[in-house]
């Protein structure tokens, strides 16, 4: 099967991941935390990555961080993302402590700097996914 690069590729969660993405559709950033050991992890899984207990919740997060690590991309990776560039993509350290991986919407790419502040921005890029994005607070 041929993939169309002319379209940028959308998630296809996982079940257990399911709570994390209807979490953003309603513009809410949601995490895994363990009951048995109080631990956040991220990405959602079914077992936890610290003590590999089953009895995993959600917990709601501020939606703010910092830049732990970021790049700017100016070639783009296929042609559906020609009209992006250039862009940031970063890991960003939530105040809670995981990191997750998303771009940084900003017209000044150049004041990007690690440990600057950010906060979550969600992007319903269609009806049905919403994906998370930052922009420096």
């Amino acid at each position: 099967m041929a993939i169309d690069v002319t379209v940028k590729p959308l998630p296809a969660p996982a079940p257990e991941a399911a709570p994390y993405w209807d979490g953003l559709r309603a513009g809410r950033l949601l995490m895994q935390r363990c009951a048995s050991c109080e631990r956040l992890q991220f990405y959602p899984r079914s077992i936890c990555r610290h003590c590999l207990g089953t009895d995993l919740g959600w917990a709601e997060m501020a939606g703010t961080g910092r830049i732990y690590s970021f790049t700017v991309i100016h070639r783009a990776p296929f042609e559906a993302f020609k009209a992006d560039v250039p862009y940031a993509y970063a890991v960003v350290e939530l105040d809670e402590g995981p990191r997750v991986v998303a771009t940084i919407e900003t017209d000044d790419l150049d004041a990007l700097a690690i440990d600057q502040p950010v906060t979550a921005v969600f992007d319903a890029v269609t009806d049905e996914v919403t994906l998370l994005r930052f922009r420096p607070a």
